[in-house]
């Protein structure tokens, strides 16, 4: 990479998607993006991601007087991003956040980091999809192991993962979608135990959730990640993080990362 290229950070462009910027700041991602068209047509994809989960997400929005916060970003080298109160709105389908300026939360890696925290702790989040994708690649194809403990022993399964996270794990139930449950393993999430279900439809598609906690995370968040024909739908919710991946179309996923939100919503971290 040249140093001309660098002289905008994926951050930048990240918060630049998410409304997180100042007027001089936009008009500077602005002109470079100009010079960069490659980059500039991805950032029109990530903004088209954006607005659809916004306008799919809008009728389960509702506010909170409970909910607000004071969101904002430290730019590098204490550059300070223009920030003001505005409404977390959580409890929708997948913990989507709609701001009152109409800004979704951002696309691929965390752009809304909580007042005070500094770039480098998001890290922890950002890592999430990669690692759903990765145990998807490593398990889904697997024939004879794909997991540890089997369907027929749900109970056990649910007992024994939701005890190594510390959390009254309740598996979903998918079957309303055309999946049942295959079983789960343990696996390590962020250098901790985690979990991963996996399940299965009649022609053989396979999807994964898997589970993390993050002690230290405090974030509400709904967003999307993609690698080739591979996406994940994932969210962070109090000190867990949930992941749903797969290579099924993106409606049929979204679909079921709003049923395992929907299911996972009862259950409670320790």
């Amino acid at each position: 990479m040249t140093d001309e290229f660098n002289t905008v950070s994926e951050d930048e462009l990240h918060a630049y998607v998410d409304g997180h910027l100042n007027q001089p700041e936009r008009g500077r991602i602005e002109a470079w993006l100009e010079r960069h068209p490659a980059r500039a047509e991805e950032v029109r994809e990530w903004q088209a991601q954006a607005a659809a989960l916004k306008e799919h997400f809008a009728p389960y929005a509702r506010d909170e007087a409970g909910d607000r916060q004071l969101l904002s970003a430290r730019r590098h080298q204490g550059k300070a991003v223009a920030s003001s109160p505005v409404p977390l709105l959580r409890r929708i389908a997948a913990g989507l956040l709609i701001f009152a300026a109409g800004a979704l939360a951002g696309v691929y890696t965390p752009g809304i980091l909580a007042p005070d925290r500094p770039p480098e702790t998001a890290e922890g989040p950002a890592s999430l999809p990669r690692q759903a994708q990765s145990a998807f690649q490593v398990y889904a194809s697997e024939v004879r192991h794909p997991v540890e403990v089997g369907a027929d022993q749900r109970v056990h399964l649910a007992t024994w993962l939701g005890k190594r996270l510390d959390y009254g794990l309740k598996i979903p139930d998918l079957s309303a979608l055309g999946f049942s449950l295959v079983g789960g393993r343990l696996i390590p999430v962020n250098d901790t135990a985690g979990a991963m279900l996996m399940y299965e439809d009649g022609s053989g598609q396979r999807v994964t959730v898997l589970l993390g906690r993050n002690r230290d995370n405090r974030e509400t968040s709904f967003r999307i990640a993609r690698q080739g024909g591979l996406e994940t739908f994932y969210w962070i919710d109090g000190e867990i993080g949930y992941a749903v991946t797969g290579e099924v179309p993106r409606d049929l996923l979204q679909k079921v990362a709003n049923e395992c939100y929907r299911q996972f919503e009862g259950s409670e971290a320790s």
